[in-house]
C-alpha cells in the first residue's frame, strides 16, 4: 500500500505542474471568465486527491487544505528576467495559485463515491470485509453534508445529491449482506456476492 501512496503522490505532483501552468497562463486574467474550461480538470484534481486522502486517513480532505496545494513559488519570473529592473530584482520568486471553488470542491467530492465503490469491491475480494463498512459510514456522512446543501445550491451540485444517494444505498445494502452472509461464505467468494448485490439494486431502480 505504501507503494501505491507513494506512486500516486508523484502522479499528482505531476498534475499539480499542469496546474502550475494553467495558473501562470491566466496570471492577471479574470478567473471566472475561464472558469468553464478548467472546472472539469479542477474537480477531477478533487476526486483524485480526496481518494487518496481518504486511503491515508479515512477522513475527507478540506477545500482549504486543497488549496493550500495549489499555491506555488518559483525561482521563473526572475531567470526570464536577464536584464531584471528593480522591480524584478525585488520579486526574485514568482508565486502562483489556482484556487478550486466550492463548486469544483463538492463536484469532485461527489465523483469520489465512485471510486469508493470500486474500492470496497475490490477490498472485499482480498478478503477485507472492515473496509465497505468503513466506507458505508464516511458516504453516509458525506450525503448527509449534502442534504444540508439540498436544492438551495447550484444545480450541478443538487443534480449529483441523487447519484450520491444511489451509491450510498448500493454500499450500505452490499454491506448488510455482508454483515448478514459473511460468515458463511468463503472469503473468494464474498467479492461476488457484494458486485451482484450491487447489480441487483441497479436492476431494481432500472439503471442499465
Amino acid at each position: 500500500m505504501e507503494e501505491i501512496l507513494t506512486e500516486s503522490e508523484i502522479k499528482l505532483d505531476g498534475v499539480r505542474q499542469k496546474i502550475l501552468q494553467v495558473a501562470q497562463e491566466l496570471s492577471g486574467e479574470d478567473m471566472h471568465q475561464f472558469h468553464r474550461a478548467i472546472t472539469t480538470g479542477l474537480q477531477e484534481y478533487v476526486e483524485a486527491v480526496s481518494f487518496q486522502h481518504f486511503i491515508k486517513t479515512r477522513s475527507l480532505i478540506s477545500m482549504d487544505e486543497i488549496n493550500k496545494q495549489l499555491i506555488f513559488t518559483t525561482e521563473e519570473y526572475g531567470k526570464e528576467n536577464k536584464t531584471p529592473s528593480s522591480d524584478a530584482q525585488d520579486k526574485q520568486f514568482g508565486t502562483w495559485r489556482l484556487k478550486i471553488t466550492p463548486v469544483d470542491y463538492l463536484l469532485g467530492v461527489a465523483d469520489l463515491t465512485g471510486e469508493l465503490m470500486r474500492m470496497c469491491i475490490n477490498s472485499v475480494g482480498n478478503g477485507d470485509i472492515d473496509t465497505p463498512f468503513e466506507v458505508s459510514q464516511f458516504l453516509r456522512q458525506v450525503y448527509d453534508g449534502f442534504s444540508f446543501i439540498g436544492n438551495t445550491g447550484p444545480y450541478e451540485v443538487s443534480k449529483k445529491l441523487y447519484t450520491l444517494k444511489q451509491s450510498l444505498a448500493k454500499v450500505e445494502n452490499a454491506c448488510y449482506a455482508l454483515k448478514v452472509r459473511g460468515s458463511e461464505i468463503p472469503k473468494h467468494m464474498l467479492a461476488d456476492v457484494f458486485s451482484v448485490k450491487t447489480e441487483m439494486i441497479d436492476q431494481e431502480e432500472g439503471i442499465s
